[in-house]
């Protein structure tokens, strides 16, 4: 059988047979004419007839030795290794368009715009997963040929406009990633540049919930003690992605790699928490809403000690959001209460809450305009009158004397 070193769109309209249709000694050879014959790219805004016929007859073929790879026993080589490597780089390592400057009157429900070469890239993409998890593979060859290079350039590919682009990539990044225990700190370091870019020099990137996905999977197999390298990236890199303007686009993924840090150890509920009130938000009542729904699922893991030593701080912060002028926000702030491990702290400690909170609950009973704010403020005040009658009335009376 005939190989050239490279192809062209003509020699895809060259017949060639298909693998079950020829001998298994000559299924190699064919095997790389049809890898290299699929690194030819095409142009999916040239419409014209040759092209769409060019574009269905690399479509089938790739189909097809995504079957063949699947299975197939008899396939690998370290030839084929290299050849499948460089068609695959030859379809995904592209430039990525530029991303459009987001205006004032843009929204998050934006459609995301979609790649017009995905009937090839998708299955480009299968193609590598299959390879990437095949037992005919051997890791040797493997690690040998998929070097940091081709890591950072599928890094670099996770800011695509294209979601279904960043989902493949996530599942077989996780994929190397379990396989190759070599690369994992390679690939910890370069996620963290990434990150780094996006937090300190305020790059816009579109991939940051697909990457803390990958994150959470990885935080959950960290052994104990945590390694200081780990604890530097959970304030480094974690908590500091809370400041940026669209962490409602992966506050969920981030919220979920915190948590497990804390899960892990808890005496880093404090320090995390602390930073988050220095990140508080001023401006926006979304991104306050979800500070405190994740204040309150890192308080779930701590223990009362760990509340006491930053009670001051966090329920002078989480009295400013009470009363708040924007109603989500102080009902979110007063919802805390019907935690279990929020009340039965403030059931134990009242004499330390109720002066950090009782400005706030006599200023949304005065003042508030929100009718709903009205009734959950008066629910909790009703709460600590019931707790305590006498501590209430020092406090109330120390309050107007101030005033």
């Amino acid at each position: 059988m005939d190989l050239k070193a490279f192809y062209t769109k003509d020699d895809l309209m060259e017949p060639l047979p298909q693998f079950r249709e020829t001998n298994p000694e000559e299924r190699q050879m064919l095997l790389i004419k049809k890898l290299r014959m699929c690194s030819v790219v095409f142009d999916f805004k040239n419409k014209t007839a040759r092209s769409n016929l060019g574009k269905e007859i690399k479509r089938q073929m790739l189909l097809e030795m995504v079957d063949f790879i699947t299975t197939d026993t008899t396939w690998f080589s370290e030839e084929a290794t290299v050849e499948m490597l460089d068609m695959v780089a030859s379809n995904i390592f592209r430039p990525l368009p530029p991303k459009r400057q987001k205006q004032p009157w843009d929204t998050d429900e934006e459609e995301p715009k979609l790649d017009d070469a995905w009937p090839h890239l998708q299955i480009v993409y299968e193609f590598l997963l299959r390879f990437v998890i095949s037992t005919e593979v051997d890791t040797k060859f493997l690690k040998k040929h998929i070097k940091g290079k081709f890591i950072v350039s599928m890094l670099d590919l996770f800011d695509t406009n294209d979601p279904r682009e960043r989902d493949y990539l996530k599942t077989i990044l996780h994929r190397i990633y379990g396989r190759f225990m070599s690369m994992r700190s390679f690939i910890r370091r370069a996620i963290n540049h990434i990150f780094f870019k996006v937090i300190y020099r305020d790059v816009r990137h579109n991939g940051i919930a697909e990457l803390l996905e990958i994150l959470g999977s990885i935080i959950n197999g960290f052994a104990l003690p945590l390694k200081t390298e780990h604890k530097q990236f959970l304030r480094n890199v974690l908590v500091p992605l809370h400041k940026l303007p669209t962490l409602a686009s992966f506050h969920q993924q981030l919220t979920i790699c915190v948590t497990q840090f804390i899960e892990k150890d808890s005496s880093l509920s404090g320090p995390v928490v602390l930073t988050f009130l220095h990140f508080w938000p001023r401006t926006s009542s979304s991104k306050e809403v979800i500070f405190l729904n994740e204040i309150e699922e890192i308080l779930e893991l701590c223990t009362t000690e760990q509340i006491l030593k930053i009670h001051e701080p966090l329920f002078r912060a989480i009295a400013k959001s009470v009363q708040s002028q924007h109603f989500q926000v102080a009902e979110r702030a007063l919802f805390l209460w019907n935690n279990d491990i929020i009340a039965g702290f403030t059931h134990d400690y009242r004499d330390k809450v109720l002066p950090l909170l009782y400005p706030a609950l006599h200023e949304n009973n005065k003042h508030h305009w929100n009718a709903a704010v009205h009734s959950l403020t008066f629910n909790i005040v009703k709460m600590f009158l019931e707790l305590d009658q006498v501590l209430f009335k020092s406090v109330c009376e120390d309050f107007q004397n101030a005033f």
